[in-house]
C-alpha cells in the first residue's frame, strides 16, 4: 500500500506543498470572460494553524469562493496568499471564510512572528456565557491570534506570539477574570523535561554542563524545586545523557531523576472538583431535610404542628425562626460559588447560570427574611416564609453539577486511555560492535532515547515507535489501529508504541520517541478535535448571548404580570393557595421561571457529542478531526476512491512475464532491475523484488546504470553493460519513434483486460518482453461499494491508471463510473464538478497524490496504517487499510450528528415547555403550579440528560452489514518466501 506521509499536528516540520488552484467561477460566467478581470491580490495572517492539515482546510474554504483564482496557504509562516477577481468576491468575504474554517483571519499589514500554542486547564466555567466571555478576553490580550474554550473539556487552547506574550500572562488574564486557570502544555513542552536533582547542589556548574551537550537548546533552573527544565533536540540528544551527564559533573555526588508529576492531572482536577460538589450536596442535605420536614411536613402531624406554631415575638413562630436558621448556611455558605460565579460574571458584563440562580434564591430567601422580620414587629401580620424554596433549589442544583460533572468526566474516557498505554517501564539492551547482546536494564519509559534498542518480552507493551531487528512475534495493535485481528512482526516491520506483545520476544530499535509517537500525535489530534467547535455550535453561541437577559425579563414579566393581575382580582381569590397571598403566588411563578431556564444544556449540547463521537473514532481507528469534519461527513452523497492502494493493496507484484528475444530470463530481469532500482515508483520496485528471486542473497548488487532518466508517468531510461534500456508504457515508445510488435500489442490489451498494467521492455531499440503487474484488490472492496449503493451514496473511481485496468478494476468492485489517466489536479477537477452538480463530496486516497483532491473535497478520507498517519489534507484519517472504515466513518458522523440534533431538540424543548410551565400557562385550567425548588432540579437535570444522551454514543457499534463483512488477508509473495 502507498505510504502516507506522517506528519505531527503540533510539529510543522515543512512548509505544506503547494498544489494547483482549481478556481471555481460564479456560474453563467465562462472561463475566457473571467479571466479578462482584473485580479487583485492578498495577503492574510492565518492564526490557528498547527499542520499542514490546517493549511488544507484553510486552502479548501478559501478555493470554494467564487472568484478565486489561487490561494497559497504557508504554515510555517502562518500566511494566505490569495489572487481573486475582486468582482465577485472581497478581502472581507475571504476573511469570514477562514474564520468558518475555524481560524483566526486578518489582512496581513505587518510581519508577524512564529506562533506557538498553549493548552490551559479552567475552572469555575458554569455555561456557554463563561465560556464565550472568556474567548473574548483571551482574544482581546495583545499577541494573542486566537483562543478556544472548552465548556464540555473545561480547557482553553490559545495561539500566541511569544514575543509579545507569555503563557503566564494569559494565566493571569483567565485568573483576572475570575476563573483558575493551570497550564496544561505548550509548544515548548514537547521536547522539554523537567529533572530533580539531589546532592549537594551547585545549578551554575550543571548548567554550564548540560548547555555543552549537542541537541540542548535550553536549560531553565528553579533553585527552590531544585529542578531543572530542558529543551532539547531529540534526533540528536535525550533525557538519559542529560542524567549521565549531571552524575559525571559532581563525580557521582548528584543524582537526577524525572521530575515527580502529578500522574492524570485532569482526571485529578475532575475528582476534587466532584468531591467539592458531593461533600456540598450532602452538607446542604443536612440542612435541607429539616428544613422541608418543618415546612410540608411536620406541619400536618397534631402536637408537632402546635409547637411549630408557637409564638416567640408578636407572630414570629418557633417554626420560621428554625427554617430561617437552618436555611441561612445552605444560602451563604453552600451557595456561596453562586454569588462569586455571578460576581465575576456581572463584572465581565455578562450574566450566566450562576446569575439566575443567585437571583431566583435570593428573592425567595430575603422575602422570607422580610416576612419573618415583620412578623417579629407585628402583632397581626401571619408571616409565609420560602425558605424551604431557596435551601431546597441550592440542593438539587448541587445535585445535578455533581451528576453533570461525573458524566462529562465519561466524555473523555477516550484520551485517559489512550493515555495510559504507554509503559511505566523499558528494557533497555546494550549492544557490542556486532550488535550482540551484552547486558540489559530496566528503565523509566520516559528515558527512551531514539536508536536504542528495547526488548519486548510476551505480554508486555511496546515502549515506543520502532522497528524489529531481532525476533518474530504477533502484535496487538487493535489499541491504536482498532484492528482486531493480531499482526504479524518479523525483522524489520514497524511496531507502534503502546501496543501489546502476544508471543515471541522482539528486539526494537526506537525510531520515534516521547512528543513524536504515533500515540502522542493520536492523542492531540484527538485533544485538538474535541476542542474544535462544529459550525451548528454556532447556533448555541448566539442564543447564549442573549438567554440570561431573556430569561430575567420573562422572569420579571412573569412575576409582574401575576402579581397585577392578583392586585385588580382577574382570576378569583380562590386560585390562590391557603399558605399564601397573591404577592407571593406571583413570586413563586417569577422564581420558577428564572430557575427553569438552562443555558447550560444549549451549550453542552455539541461539544459533549463531538467529544465522545471522536473518541469512539478513535478507538475503532477512524481519526476525526473535530465538529467540522462530523458535520460535512454525515451529509456525504457521494465518494470518490482512488484506485491504487485505495481500492487495491497498493503493492503490485509480477505475475507474468513474456520475452520477445531470445535471452536467459535471469539476464532480461538482471538489466531491467539494473534500470529500475533507481526509480521510486512502485511498479519499479515490484520488478526489482521479483528480479531478486534469480539471485540466491536477499540483499543483491545489480550492474551499474549510466544516463538514468526517470520520466514521470511514463517510465525510466538507461544504460547498462553498454545496452540502452527502456522500461516503460506504451506512450514513452511511442515518443522514442519505438515500434511495438503486435504480440507485444496482444498481451498487453490481455494484460488490461485482467486488470493488469502491462510494462514494455526494450533493449537497444528493439521490444524485449513485456511484464505484466498486478495490484491485487483490497478484500471486501465489491461488499463495501455494495453497501454504500445501500446507504444511496454514489461511488466514482478516479485513477491515474491506464483506461483499460482502471475499467477492470470498476468492473470487479461495481463501480459504473470511471475516469481514468487523472492527473491530480484533474482528480481535484472531477470533485468540484461533482460540487457544482449539488453533491456533498468525499474523496478516499493515500493520501499522497491525492492532495489536491483530498483538498477539494467536503471530506477528505486518508488510508493509513500504522504509524503512517496521514494528517496532511485529509479531515478524517483511516489507520487501517480495511474500506470498510469508510462506511464506519459515515456512519458514525451520522449518528454523531443525530445524537447532536436530538440533544438540541431536547434543550431547546425544554425552556420552550418548561418556561411557560413555570410561569403557570397551565394554572388556571389545571391548577398545576411549578413550585421553585422542583423547577430548579428539573434545570439541574436538563444538563445532565443532554450529557447522558451524548454518551451513548460510547455504545456506537458500526453496521451491522460489516459484521457479515468477512474481510480476508492478502499475502503477498516476497523474496523472502520463495
Amino acid at each position: 500500500m502507498a505510504k502516507l506521509l506522517a506528519l505531527s499536528c503540533w510539529r510543522s516540520l515543512s512548509p505544506r506543498p503547494h498544489y494547483p488552484s482549481m478556481p471555481k467561477y460564479p456560474k453563467g460566467e465562462s472561463v475566457a470572460t473571467v479571466q479578462e478581470l482584473s485580479e487583485s491580490t492578498a495577503v492574510l495572517s492565518v492564526v490557528g494553524m498547527s499542520c499542514a492539515a490546517c493549511a488544507g482546510s484553510v486552502e479548501k474554504a478559501v478555493k470554494r469562493l467564487p472568484g478565486i483564482r489561487e490561494a497559497i496557504v504557508d504554515v510555517l509562516n502562518n500566511r494566505a496568499h490569495v489572487i481573486f477577481y475582486p468582482s465577485f468576491v472581497n478581502v472581507e468575504t475571504i476573511r469570514e471564510a477562514i474564520e468558518d474554517a475555524g481560524f483566526e483571519a486578518a489582512l496581513l499589514t505587518d510581519d508577524k512572528k512564529s506562533v506557538q500554542v498553549c493548552r490551559i486547564q479552567i475552572k469555575g466555567m458554569s455555561c456557554t456565557s463563561c465560556s464565550s466571555t472568556l474567548e473574548s478576553v483571551l482574544q482581546a490580550l495583545d499577541g494573542v491570534l486566537e483562543a478556544r474554550v472548552g465548556l464540555a473539556t473545561e480547557e482553553a487552547q490559545v495561539h500566541y506570539n511569544p514575543i509579545l506574550l507569555t503563557t503566564n500572562h494569559i494565566l493571569q488574564a483567565i485568573q483576572d477574570s475570575g476563573f483558575e486557570a493551570q497550564l496544561i502544555s505548550s509548544s515548548q513542552d514537547l521536547s522539554k523535561i523537567d529533572l530533580l536533582v539531589e546532592g549537594d547542589i551547585t545549578m551554575k556548574l550543571i548548567e554550564d554542563s548540560l548547555q555543552t551537550l549537542p541537541g540542548v537548546l535550553a536549560v531553565d533552573i528553579t533553585t527552590e524545586l531544585n529542578k531543572i527544565s530542558v529543551s532539547y533536540k531529540p534526533d540528536v540528544t535525550g533525557p538519559r545523557n542529560f542524567i549521565n551527564v549531571i552524575h559525571e559533573t559532581g563525580n557521582g555526588n548528584f543524582k537526577a531523576k524525572i521530575y515527580p508529576t502529578e500522574e492524570g492531572q485532569r482526571d485529578s482536577h475532575r475528582r476534587q472538583e466532584t468531591k467539592q460538589y458531593y461533600r456540598s450536596f450532602l452538607w446542604s442535605l443536612v440542612f435541607t431535610i429539616p428544613v422541608f420536614l418543618t415546612s410540608m411536613v411536620l406541619m400536618y402531624v397534631p402536637g408537632v404542628k402546635d409547637s411549630l406554631d408557637a409564638k416567640i415575638v408578636n407572630m414570629l413562630t418557633v417554626g420560621e425562626v428554625a427554617r430561617w436558621v437552618l436555611s441561612t448556611p445552605v444560602q451563604f455558605v453552600l451557595g456561596w460559588r453562586f454569588y462569586y460565579g455571578s460576581y465575576k460574571a456581572l463584572r465581565r458584563g455578562s450574566a450566566n447560570m450562576d446569575v439566575l440562580i443567585a437571583l431566583g434564591t435570593n428573592a425567595a430567601y430575603f422575602y422570607s427574611v422580610y416576612s419573618v422580620l415583620r412578623a417579629a414587629t407585628s402583632p397581626h401580620f401571619e408571616g409565609n416564609d420560602f425558605f424551604e424554596t431557596s435551601a431546597m433549589l441550592i440542593s438539587f442544583i448541587l445535585l445535578g453539577k455533581y451528576l453533570e460533572i461525573l458524566a462529562k468526566g465519561k466524555t473523555s474516557d477516550a484520551i485517559a486511555k489512550l493515555m495510559n498505554l504507554t509503559p511505566d517501564t523499558a528494557v533497555l539492551l546494550t549492544l557490542d560492535g556486532d550488535g550482540s547482546v551484552v547486558g540489559e536494564e530496566e528503565i523509566d519509559s520516559r528515558l527512551v532515547q531514539k536508536n536504542d534498542v528495547i526488548k519486548v518480552v510476551p505480554g508486555a507493551k511496546v515502549a515506543s515507535d520502532g522497528f524489529v531487528v531481532w525476533g518474530q512475534s504477533h502484535v496487538n495493535e487493535s489499541m491504536i489501529t482498532g484492528e482486531a485481528r493480531p499482526v504479524a512482526k518479523r525483522k524489520g516491520d514497524t511496531v507502534i508504541g503502546g501496543t501489546v506483545n502476544e508471543n515471541g520476544v522482539l528486539h526494537v530499535k526506537a525510531t520515534r520517541v516521547g512528543s513524536e509517537s504515533a500515540l502522542s500525535q493520536i492523542v492531540r489530534l484527538v485533544e485538538s478535535a474535541q476542542m474544535a467547535k462544529a459550525p451548528v455550535q454556532k447556533f448555541a453561541d448566539r442564543i447564549s448571548k442573549y438567554f440570561v437577559p431573556l430569561v430575567i425579563i420573562i422572569s420579571f414579566t412573569t412575576w409582574l404580570a401575576w402579581f397585577l393581575a392578583g392586585k385588580y382580582h382577574a382570576y378569583p381569590k380562590s386560585w390562590i393557595p391557603s399558605s399564601m397571598d397573591s404577592f407571593e403566588l406571583a413570586l413563586q411563578f417569577g422564581i420558577s421561571v428564572m430557575v427553569i431556564a438552562c443555558p447550560c444544556a444549549l451549550g453542552l449540547a455539541t461539544p459533549t457529542a463531538v467529544m465522545v463521537g471522536t473518541g469512539v473514532g478513535a478507538s475503532q481507528g477512524v481519526l476525526i478531526k473535530g465538529g467540522q469534519a462530523l458535520e460535512s461527513a454525515h451529509k456525504v452523497d457521494c465518494i470518490v476512491f482512488d484506485k491504487t492502494g485505495t481500492l487495491t493493496v497498493g503493492k503490485p507484484v509480477i505475475v507474468r512475464t513474456e520475452l520477445l528475444t531470445k535471452m536467459v530470463l535471469q539476464e532480461f530481469y538482471e538489466l531491467v532491475a539494473a534500470a529500475e532500482v533507481n526509480s521510486e515508483h512502485p511498479l519499479a520496485k515490484a520488478v526489482v523484488e521479483y528480479a531478486k528471486r534469480f539471485r540466491d542473497e536477499e540483499n543483491p548488487s545489480w550492474p551499474e546504470a549510466r544516463d538514468f532518466v526517470s520520466i514521470t508517468g511514463h517510465g525510466v531510461k538507461a544504460s547498462v553493460h553498454n545496452k540502452e534500456i527502456i522500461v516503460g508504457n506504451k506512450s514513452l515508445f511511442a515518443d522514442h519513434n519505438i515500434a511495438i510488435p503486435d504480440d507485444a500489442e496482444y498481451i498487453l490489451a490481455e494484460a488490461e483486460k485482467m486488470a493488469q498494467t502491462g510494462i514494455v521492455v526494450s533493449i537497444n531499440g528493439k521490444v524485449a518482453g513485456v511484464l505484466a503487474v498486478s495490484d491485487p484488490l483490497k478484500p471486501g472492496a465489491q461488499e463495501v461499494i455494495s453497501i454504500l449503493k445501500s446507504m444511496k451514496i454514489k461511488s466514482i473511481m478516479v485513477t491515474g491508471d491506464n483506461f483499460g485496468t482502471a475499467s477492470s478494476i470498476a468492473r470487479e468492485v461495481g463501480i459504473e463510473n470511471v475516469i481514468a489517466e487523472a492527473k491530480p489536479d484533474q482528480k481535484a477537477e472531477k470533485v468540484k464538478d461533482l460540487q457544482a452538480s449539488g453533491y456533498t463530496v468525499a474523496m478516499v486516497g493515500d493520501g499522497i497524490n491525492d492532495s489536491p483532491a483530498l483538498v477539494a473535497a467536503d471530506v477528505g478520507m486518508a488510508i493509513g496504517a500504522g504509524t503512517d498517519i496521514a494528517i496532511e489534507a485529509a479531515d478524517i484519517v483511516l489507520m487501517k487499510s480495511n474500506l470498510e472504515d469508510v462506511i464506519t466513518a459515515i456512519d458514525l458522523s451520522r449518528k454523531t450528528f443525530s445524537r447532536i440534533r436530538l440533544n438540541y431538540f431536547w434543550a431547546l424543548g425544554y425552556n420552550l415547555l418548561g418556561i411557560p410551565i413555570a410561569a403557570g400557562a397551565l394554572f388556571p385550567s389545571t391548577r398545576f403550579r411549578l413550585p421553585p425548588w422542583i423547577a430548579g432540579a428539573a434545570m439541574a437535570a436538563s444538563s445532565v440528560s443532554v450529557v447522558c444522551c451524548s454518551l451513548l454514543l460510547k455504545y456506537y457499534r458500526r453496521p451491522r452489514k460489516l459484521d457479515n463483512l468477512e474481510i480476508r488477508g492478502i499475502r503477498v509473495e516476497s523474496s523472502s518466501d520463495i
